[in-house]
């Protein structure tokens, strides 16, 4: 590698990852906060039910992102510049073509995920009307993945940064507006997403520009070989599998939550909207990984690999302890911001010491899938994955019965400590690899 990786050179990766990642569950927060202000759970369940299934299905192709941070960081460590642009015009096609499927079979997924969930029919009424506007954006969200993960690969962070800024400051300046001027409550919300998710899409196309008006750029032999097309589905496929089982672990969170009535779930939806800021603060420094551990296997340097490796987390565990910081202290005021109704006030406070621990629970499980999929050991994912799922679904089955709602965050906590466990296993055998 002819580039050093140093702190400097993590930080100038992560930072804007980091700050760029972290408006999106804040966006979240802005939602739950908007629709909390109505005073009625049943509302704020349905916007959790319902921003909880449209995450999980753009999410399913969330693999157009990690896949391409790890093939695109390899072929750029490499110096192979005619595969990165490939790597682009192949994850846009796909992007794009998964999200008009998605629109045209949206209402039989509708369905099927509200069959799935038990919650009360006035949850399910307003989580459909909030989920059945949103899905028109699945192009747009899908294809920023791509986008995403290509421009992460050649450490073109800032470019993430602008976008989700720009993205994020509209969706809350629209909800804000839809919902509490011109009162159109759920249907606000919803609008406000689509509106600016698509003009994401249209952000992140302008940042990729040098290379789409290049006249080499969409070379069909390029694009559709057959070596790179199979290394990418095989990738593709091993990650996709990790991903849903991760989305099922945290939709079967929700969904079982539903059980114990509409307050319980306003309550775990407002205390995973601060998880989610952890994790997508975290994973600024697990795309960090991805990008310098992508490159440094592309060049074949180990001892680049290794420096990637441990620099990333140390920077991650730094966080982690600030968010543990955080919410011991300060994690009943945070919850008070996010909604006025007393009974979901008390009872998210019940359960706040499970959010206070798990940023350091879950760093290594963070830093792991990044180090893996900057090397593209997917295969190692996915298995790994789907022990730590089986896992998770024991402990649920033996506590949840008796402890309730404690025994479903204990179940999450165990599937963070499988996962970190369980990848950890696999680490000696990648690094000797390189």
């Amino acid at each position: 590698m002819t580039n050093k990786i140093t702190h400097r050179r993590v930080l100038t990766i992560a930072v804007p990852i980091l700050i760029s990642n972290s408006t999106i569950p804040i966006l979240g927060a802005v939602d739950t906060a908007v629709i909390g202000q109505l005073g009625e759970p049943s509302a704020l369940g349905a916007v959790g039910i319902g921003a909880i299934i449209i995450t999980a299905i753009y999410w399913i192709f969330g693999f157009l992102r990690m896949g391409t941070v790890g093939l695109t960081s390899q072929a750029f460590g490499a110096r192979d510049h005619a595969e990165v642009d490939a790597m682009l015009g192949r994850c846009l096609i796909i992007g794009f073509l998964a999200g008009l499927i998605i629109i045209l079979i949206h209402s039989i997924i509708f369905k099927f995920a509200l069959y799935m969930s038990p919650a009360s029919p006035e949850v399910e009424s307003f989580a459909f009307s909030y989920m059945r506007i949103r899905i028109y954006s699945a192009p747009a969200a899908i294809s920023l993945f791509a986008i995403t993960g290509w421009l992460i690969a050649l450490e073109r962070t800032k470019s993430i940064l602008v976008i989700q800024l720009l993205m994020n400051s509209l969706n809350v300046f629209l909800d804000i507006l839809f919902v509490s001027f011109l009162e159109w409550e759920i249907e606000g919300v919803a609008y406000a997403s689509l509106i600016a998710e698509w003009c994401g899409l249209i952000a992140g196309l302008y940042f990729c520009r040098d290379r789409l008006i290049a006249k080499d750029f969409f070379h069909l032999s390029r694009v559709f070989d057959k070596i790179r097309l199979a290394k990418m589905i095989s990738v593709n496929s091993d990650i996709l599998l990790r991903s849903l089982l991760l989305e099922m672990a945290i939709i079967s969170f929700l969904f079982i939550g539903s059980d114990f009535g509409d307050v319980a779930l306003a309550s775990n939806h407002i205390l995973i909207q601060f998880l989610h800021i952890v994790s997508y603060a975290l994973d600024g420094f697990a795309h960090a990984a991805e990008t310098l551990v992508g490159q440094s296997v592309g060049a074949r340097n180990r001892k680049s690999f290794r420096r990637a490796a441990i620099l990333t987390t140390a920077w991650a565990g730094a966080m982690a302890i600030v968010f543990v910081l955080i919410f011991w202290f300060f994690g009943g005021w945070l919850i008070d911001i996010m909604t006025v109704s007393p009974d979901v006030r008390v009872e998210t406070r019940l359960y706040l010491h499970f959010l206070a621990i798990l940023p350091l629970i879950g760093l290594f499980a963070y830093m792991l899938d990044g180090i893996f999929i900057g090397a593209t050991r997917t295969r190692d994912m996915r298995n790994m994955m789907f022990i730590s799922f089986l896992g998770y679904l024991i402990v649920l089955v033996l506590l949840v019965p008796s402890l309730g709602n404690n025994g479903l965050w204990i179940g999450l906590i165990v599937l963070y400590v499988l996962r970190t466990v369980t990848l950890a296993s696999k680490y000696p055998a990648l690094e000797a690899s390189i």
